[in-house]
């Protein structure tokens, strides 16, 4: 069993959705949900790192851990930096970024993310599913991402890539796309040179941190989870489907 801490960041300021950590689904806070799935994981350890004294206050109302960090931070990637520095963690410490509004993420997808870094090889690993429509392969909130033979990630995008210059082949083109999930695994000594680092031009256009290490010629590693993850939280709607996946 691969060894690895979860840390959750979570913020409240949310554009989409302001507050949704602390939103309810079936009675409990999305973050308390995603605590749980932490908890159910392999890990040796589950953080929730925030820098909302009220995100702060529900978390130990439900028995987690919390780490209070700066409120500068521009990303969770950023966030999970400075957790690593406040607890000192070797830079051979694997951690999985379990993002805040993923209420749904089954256990066993964290520990398959945690267990891609077994390859030294790869600097970062992630999880991607088939492209489930047109409508979401067209959809810029649905990250896609496209691979090398090795498995590798060569392109992440909110646009509907590879493009397709013939309209028949518009369906090989969505098959060669991959839907990517939020959720990243990475040894602190990688975590630390990603955030040492400025953004890429890649990373400001598309508004997607994970370009940044490619920017940088790491190795992401991308799993085909072995079942497919629900919806993370978003919007008013994603509230509803989180709480139907849940409850199924």
């Amino acid at each position: 069993m691969t060894d690895f801490v979860v840390v959750i960041p979570a913020r409240y300021a949310s554009v989409r959705l302001p507050g949704k950590a602390l939103r309810e689904v079936n009675g409990r806070p999305v973050v308390e949900h995603v605590y749980r799935r932490g908890c159910e994981s392999g890990a040796r350890e589950v953080i929730v790192a925030t820098d909302d004294d009220r995100i702060a206050a529900a978390a130990k109302g439900f028995g987690a851990r919390v780490c209070m960090t700066g409120d500068r931070h521009r990303s969770g990637t950023e966030r999970i930096a400075e957790v690593a520095d406040l607890f000192d963690w070797s830079d051979d410490t694997i951690v999985v970024n379990l993002q805040g509004d993923e209420p749904t993420m089954p256990a066993e997808l964290i520990d398959q993310c945690a267990e891609l870094l077994d390859d030294s090889a790869a600097d970062l690993s992630t999880l991607a599913s088939p492209i489930a429509s047109e409508a979401d392969f067209n959809n810029p909130n649905v990250v896609k991402v496209i691979l090398n033979e090795q498995q590798e990630a060569i392109y992440f995008s909110r646009a509907p890539i590879p493009y397709s210059r013939n309209a028949d082949q518009r369906d090989s083109a969505r098959q060669a796309a991959l839907h990517h999930h939020g959720i990243y695994a990475y040894r602190c000594s990688v975590l630390r040179r990603l955030v040492a680092a400025n953004p890429s031009p890649l990373e400001i256009a598309e508004e997607l941190e994970q370009l940044r290490a490619l920017s940088l010629g790491m190795i992401i590693r991308v799993g085909r989870p072995t079942i497919r993850p629900g919806h993370g939280v978003d919007t008013e709607e994603d509230l509803v489907t989180a709480a139907r996946e849940l409850a199924e």
